[in-house]
């Protein structure tokens, strides 16, 4: 079994392929992680030992149709992560997101179409469901508002064409939190814990009252990997453990941080808000690791080099 990662260089992509180096999952022959690099982020290939399954690297754009029809040949399971991802609900180069999620996942689709894949997983995002007053599941009618959400939901609009071609899983992943090499510093809570670290001081836009679903990077690797395995049954999940408004957030954060100075911003304007169910029901597949959110913030500051 040959697996191909799409934007598997990047913050998700290295703590899947560590996951995947240490499941014992002796059918894996090779995994090919296919990236441009945008992220200009080298740590996935300097930082961990990833010694037991053999990976090789394809430097390539997911906008580059040729690129990926060669990429496929041999590929039994696609994992695609590449995105242009952000920070939630912000609209800066909205012509991206539709460019890179919505029509490279296209090309994709169509390369994926004339190979021999015979199971796709994309990941997508609880931002396809809008602003929520109510908590959803994966029977809720996305009603996506930002450029980003838009662009996911088109996407997975896209792997629908699948249906017919191979197993597909649609995994949609809440805010990513927690320390890898690879992290992304501006995901919602990274950039907490490193302003709360360095700079003793974070800024909350809003009353901070505004709720998000959050997941943490391992945590969503896990589910990913039960997918690969096959021990979950294909279908739309939700990946989500905890929602949190930004004042509970800040809450924890505070424990680790007595002294933490919150700034608030625009305290009056009202912010947008989502929530997703939970437990969500993949966690009746997956068996969700045993280590609660303040032991996982607290795992993410020992991880500081100073």
């Amino acid at each position: 079994m040959r697996l191909l990662i799409t934007g598997g260089a990047g913050y998700i992509g290295h703590s899947l392929v560590a996951a995947l180096q240490h499941t014992g999952n002796s059918a894996i022959e090779e995994i090919v992680v296919y990236d441009n690099l945008s992220r200009k982020s080298y740590s996935f290939f300097h930082h961990g030992a990833f010694k037991e399954v053999p990976i090789r690297f394809v430097e390539g754009e997911l906008l580059d149709e040729r690129s990926l029809d060669k990429a496929l040949k041999g590929i039994d399971i696609v994992v695609h992560l590449a995105a242009k991802v952000t920070t939630p609900f912000s609209d800066q180069e909205a012509h991206l997101f539709d460019q890179i999620n919505h029509w490279g996942t296209a090309l994709l689709v169509n390369a994926v179409q004339k190979s021999k894949v015979k199971h796709f997983i994309q990941l997508s995002s609880a931002s396809i469901y809008g602003r929520t007053e109510q908590a959803v599941d994966e029977n809720f009618d996305p009603q996506p508002f930002s450029f980003y959400g838009i662009s996911k939901w088109n996407a997975e609009k896209q792997v629908a064409l699948l249906q017919d071609h191979c197993t597909m899983h649609v995994i949609r992943s809440g805010n990513v939190y927690g320390f890898n090499p690879s992290l992304r510093i501006d995901a919602v809570i990274n950039k907490y814990m490193f302003n709360a670290h360095f700079n003793g001081r974070i800024k909350v836009f809003g009353d901070g009252s505004q709720q998000r679903p959050f997941i943490h990077v391992d945590k969503l690797a896990s589910a990913l990997v039960a997918c690969i395995s096959g021990s979950v049954n294909p279908g739309t999940y939700n990946v989500v453990e905890h929602n949190y408004s930004v004042n509970q957030v800040m809450a924890y954060i505070k424990h680790i941080f007595p002294d933490l100075e919150v700034l608030s911003v625009n305290p009056n304007v009202p912010m947008p808000k989502v929530t997703v169910k939970t437990p969500a029901k993949i966690w009746e597949q997956v068996d969700l690791p045993e280590i609660g959110f303040l032991d996982e913030l607290k795992a993410f500051q020992e991880a500081f080099a100073f």
